[in-house]
């Protein structure tokens, strides 16, 4: 048969093209396959066209077999004439099959053509190479296209924000003849994620038109800076303008609401949840619900919502719900949920398995924790990375066992980071071990010599020894590197605001009168009851009247003293602070528990304390 000729009627090659169409299955597209090549179907232009369409999304990353359809299409009819409705699928799969010679080669081919002109062409080429990540290459494309649609400029400024080219994706958007919501978005998107959120919000300010998908960009982009406040702030800005929030952007903000701490919003947006009848199997609704209401001291309510999904729960969400029990410290809990979990023939992943080696480490189950360590490599075939071998050192660190965390530490099969070397650091300073804790601290500031908390724990670990001089020599580094430590942070959430106590900060006259007032008393009621300030926590050399000062002016207590002030009688005092709780605000707190009969759910950067009638969820192990 010649090159140019069909035998068979226009009505055959339609035909042809719908059953094509129609196949749901690789086997069956195999099948029509053969039955085309032997009635000379499959190279005629439209039926070959739609074929090299259908089969990547069926054969998957059977790359060679596509692409030899096409040469194999190409060399039957002897020029590219009549193909220009298949190069787009082909340059779409090489672009997402890492095909890059292929991919030029194809290239070449339209070079030698009319089809360079031809937008749609042009287009498929380009986003191929952004792709692959040839930006450069993209770049020239892109400037010596005849004819730039704004199609030609969303995908140029999408592909290079993608590749982490965001300054010259920045360029182009600049210069851009037209922007629509799509280039917006994506610029919002890209510049939020490499940290730039001023340029963002300055773009986002002077836009006319915003819609769902710019919102949540700015709520997202909010979160990943870790500024939890401007996120829920444009959430109610968005609600105000009319803009009903989507699954993406509600997962996002309840992510911001987990991150502050505090759940009365997010009570809210449920309550939104339920009254518009958004189901909860949408997106990752159910996990992040699970996840805010664990971080924000409701494991009572993350229960009930994992419960409710009962039949229809993925992974994410039995994953969620072990991280929320761990980070409560409820290790046996969060242990039966897995054999539960394994009940259900749930596999596993990675996330699973740090939420299990978390929970172990905060509720000292050692055994347990290097049980299922072994257990994820060996029946499920999960290999640890870096943040497991962190919980392992973590969990045998804190159970005083440092000569076998350091082994961990010279045995991984990867290069230790600066959390792995902290890990062993806090250990050190919890078990007074001076040798290693230098040794960790050493190579956790090699690795982030901006990072305070390495300098810190170091110069705790001195002044337990009550070597001060090292102590005045680790703060002599400090200054001359321009490495600030940051000061303990604690809030509590009273009426809707949100009140902040940072240690040295004024609160204002009237309200540091109050406070400091209600303080003195707090803290004489709890000495008549047998409290005795632990002076032994105040890591500065000074007179033992100033050290018990300071303990009194730590930021947990203030809150706590803020919230009795506020709060009606007998009425939870939700508190979030910034870092580790020390072990005379964990004795106060457990003293005015009992005395005040107010519970008092603090979180610290580890995890939950519960008090209540003079006891303490942890059990004395944090």
């Amino acid at each position: 048969m010649s090159a140019l000729h069909f035998p068979l009627s226009a009505a055959d090659h339609r035909a042809a093209v719908s059953l094509v169409e129609r196949c749901r299955a690789a086997t069956e597209l195999r099948q029509i396959h053969g039955q085309m090549v032997k009635y000379e179907l499959l190279f005629h232009p439209l039926v070959a066209g739609r074929f090299v369409s259908v089969f990547p999304i069926l054969e998957g990353n059977n790359r060679r077999d596509c692409l030899l359809l096409y040469a194999q299409m190409v060399a039957f009819i002897g020029h590219l004439h009549g193909l220009e409705f298949s190069l787009p699928s082909v340059l779409r799969y090489c672009g997402k099959a890492s095909g890059l010679e292929e991919g030029r080669q194809i290239h070449a081919q339209v070079l030698k053509t009319d089809f360079h002109n031809d937008s749609f062409i042009s287009n498929s080429i380009l986003r191929m190479y952004l792709d692959l990540g040839e930006v450069e290459v993209a770049r020239r494309v892109f400037e010596t296209m005849p004819k730039r649609d704004v199609i030609s400029w969303n995908s140029m400024i999408s592909g290079c924000i993608k590749s982490g080219a965001i300054d010259f994706a920045y360029r182009v958007f600049e210069v851009m003849p037209q922007k629509d919501l799509i280039s917006i978005n994506a610029m919002v998107d890209g510049l939020m994620k490499c940290g730039s959120s001023h340029l963002a919000l300055q773009l986002f300010e002077n836009l006319p038109e915003r819609d769902v998908v710019t919102w949540t960009s700015m709520i997202s982009g909010y979160v990943l800076n870790g500024i939890p406040k401007n996120a829920l702030e444009i959430f109610r800005e968005m609600l105000c303008s009319g803009i009903a929030p989507d699954v993406p952007a509600i997962v996002n903000v309840l992510s911001a609401i987990a991150d502050l701490g505090f759940a009365d919003e997010g009570k809210w947006i449920h309550a939104f949840v339920c009254r518009n009848n958004m189901d909860l199997d949408s997106g990752n609704l159910a996990s992040a619900f699970i996840e805010m209401y664990s971080k924000c001291g409701l494991i009572g309510i993350a229960l009930a919502i994992f419960q409710s999904i009962s039949c229809r729960r993925r992974v994410g969400d039995w994953n969620s719900m072990m991280s929320g029990l761990a980070f409560h410290g409820l290790g046996r809990e969060t242990l039966n949920l897995f054999h539960e979990m394994q009940k259900m023939k749930v596999n596993p992943d990675d996330v699973t398995f740090l939420a299990i080696l978390n929970a172990c480490s905060h509720s000292g189950l050692v055994d347990e924790g290097l049980h299922f360590f072994q257990l994820m490599n060996e029946k499920f075939k999960i290999k640890p990375k870096i943040k497991h071998y962190g919980c392992l050192i973590d969990l045998l660190g804190r159970a005083g066992r440092l000569e076998n965390a350091h082994r961990i530490i010279d045995e991984m099969p990867m290069e230790p980071d600066s959390m792995v070397w902290k890990s062993l650091l806090s250990s050190c300073l919890k078990h007074e071990s001076i040798a290693t804790g230098e040794f960790a601290a050493m190579n956790a500031i090699e690795l982030a010599p901006q990072d305070s908390s390495c300098y810190v724990l170091l110069s705790n670990l001195y002044a337990k020894a009550r070597k001060w001089g090292n102590v005045d020599a680790i703060r002599a580094v400090m200054k001359a590197r321009a490495v600030r430590k940051n000061p303990g942070c604690s809030s509590v959430m009273i009426n809707g605001i949100i009140h902040e106590f940072l240690v040295g900060k004024q609160m204002g006259v009237k309200c540091s009168e109050v406070i400091q007032a209600k303080l003195e008393e707090v803290t004489s009621r709890l000495k008549m009851e047998g409290y005795r300030p632990d002076l032994s926590q105040v890591l500065v050399d000074v007179e033992e009247e100033e050290k018990e000062s300071l303990l009194g002016i730590h930021s947990e207590k203030l809150a706590i003293a803020f919230g009795l002030v506020n709060l009606e009688e007998g009425a939870p005092i939700h508190i979030v602070k910034n870092l580790r709780v020390c072990g005379d605000c964990h004795s106060f707190s457990k003293l005015v528990s009992r005395v005040y009969k107010h519970d008092i759910i603090l979180r610290d950067q580890n995890r939950f304390h519960h008090f209540k009638g003079g006891s303490c969820s942890c059990n004395e192990y944090w």
